[in-house]
Parts: C-alpha cells; sequence; structure tokens
C-alpha cells in the first residue's frame, strides 16, 4: 500500500525522474481503466484546497487532472476550466463524467511542452503531478501563466526524512507511522475496505517502482528562490501543498 510513497530512489536534484513520459503515460492509462470515484490521499485534500480559489475567478487551469475530479469542482466555481493530462485514458474517462460542464475543456497534453499562455489564468491547481517533471522550470512556466493577483495551488507527495539520527528523521518516522493508521481507517469508513483492490495495488506499486519525490526542506528553499511568501504545508497523509498568490500589478 505505501510503496509508492517509501520506495527507495536516489535523487540527485529536484528535477524529472529517469523514467520517460511514455511509461507514465502507460501507468496512468493502466490506472484510469481502475478508477472507482472513491477516496483517496488526494482527493481527501480538495476540501483544504478549494478555500483558495477566488470567488471571482474566470479563467482556470489543472495541470494533470486525471480523471477530472478537482477539475469538476473548479468548473463549479470558474467561468472556464482548462484540464490537462498526459493519459489519453484518464481525459477519456474524465470526459465521461463531466458531460454537465460546459465550461470545462479537456486537453491530452504533456504539461512540460504544452504552450501556456502568459498572464492568462486566475487559478492554475496541480495534484499529484510536479513529482513527474522537472519541478523548478515547471513551476516557473505556472507562475508565468498567472495572472498578476492569481493563485498558484500545489499539492503533492513528499520524500519523508529517514535518518533517524535527526530530529527532521524521528518527526517523520512518527509521523508516517500515524498516517499508516489514519489512511487505513479513512479508507474502511470511506470505501468500506481496509485496502484497495488487488488490482489497484498492483498497478500503484509498479509506478511507484520509477516515482521520486522531494523532501519538503527542498521545496520550502525552492520556494525562498522562486515563489516569495508562498504558504508551504506538510500533511499527513505523505502530502504537501504550495498556497501562493501572485503580486497584483
Amino acid at each position: 500500500m505505501l510503496l509508492a510513497i517509501w520506495v527507495d530512489v536516489q535523487k540527485t536534484d529536484l528535477t524529472v525522474n529517469c523514467s520517460s513520459m511514455s511509461v507514465i503515460k502507460a501507468d496512468f492509462d493502466r490506472l484510469a481503466l481502475l478508477d472507482a470515484e472513491g477516496w483517496t490521499h488526494n482527493n481527501h485534500y480538495h476540501n483544504f484546497l478549494l478555500p483558495h480559489i477566488r470567488h471571482d475567478c474566470q479563467n482556470a487551469l489543472e495541470v494533470g487532472c486525471g480523471t477530472g475530479a478537482f477539475a469538476r469542482l473548479l468548473a463549479a466555481r470558474a467561468r472556464h476550466v482548462v484540464a490537462l493530462d498526459l493519459s489519453p485514458e484518464m481525459i477519456r474517462v474524465a470526459r465521461s463524467r463531466s458531460a454537465e460542464f460546459s465550461n470545462l475543456e479537456f486537453q491530452v497534453a504533456d504539461a512540460a511542452s504544452w504552450d501556456f499562455p502568459a498572464a492568462h489564468f486566475d487559478c492554475i491547481a496541480t495534484i499529484a503531478t510536479l513529482h513527474h517533471l522537472p519541478l523548478r522550470a515547471m513551476i516557473l512556466k505556472l507562475k508565468a501563466a498567472l495572472k498578476p493577483g492569481g493563485v498558484l495551488i500545489v499539492l503533492d507527495l513528499f520524500e519523508p526524512e529517514r535518518n533517524l539520527f535527526t530530529v527532521a528523521g524521528l518527526v517523520d518516522t512518527f509521523l508516517n507511522i500515524v498516517a499508516m493508521g489514519v489512511s487505513v481507517s479513512l479508507r474502511l469508513v470511506r470505501n468500506g475496505r481496509l485496502q484497495p483492490p488487488r488490482a489497484v495495488r498492483a498497478a500503484w506499486a509498479a509506478h511507484g517502482q520509477h516515482d521520486s519525490y522531494p523532501k519538503v526542506s527542498e521545496i520550502r528553499t525552492l520556494c525562498v528562490e522562486i515563489l516569495p511568501d508562498a504558504q508551504i504545508k506538510r500533511h499527513l497523509l505523505w502530502r504537501y501543498s504550495i498556497i501562493w498568490q501572485k503580486q497584483a500589478s
């Protein structure tokens, strides 16, 4: 269940991992076919993210929309939403679940090469996606695509500190134990089972073999450089968030 979180990967920087985007695309095409719209570690934090969307939001973007759960929440709050995903199967499922939202536009696209319009979006959200991309370069692209006063909303995975001879390592080890109990309990309450189906576990385990994540300390250092005054929060279920508002002109 936690292979995708604790997989032992050697990282040299905050850039994209060694697996090709074609492998990532294949992983998520497989996962799209297994999605049952239940509770997940990601949608657990949707209600934390939503209040950061401005009431007057006109144009919103989601990078890495998956089956469209958060994109539909954006579409209920914004005039127009563009939602991107690398996986054609994810986009197919997202469209099939979003017919009622005429203001929601799904695109199959690689965010690394997508042509982001400059200073266009009032809100840009990305959930569990940035760790698949060159992190610094991608955040700079998202920053440039925001209008003055626009808000960047990030939720993603982090790599825990593992050195038990440091305070951070001890804290992360303790919180990981707590998170495992909370995760199992919430899945039982929300989905009626202690763990995902076997096929889902196998698909995520295979994906986790070539995934890697930044440490929260690295995220904080990067944000000091390129997203001054960003709100960075470490969440219990192996997630961190960044909330940043672009300075109004």
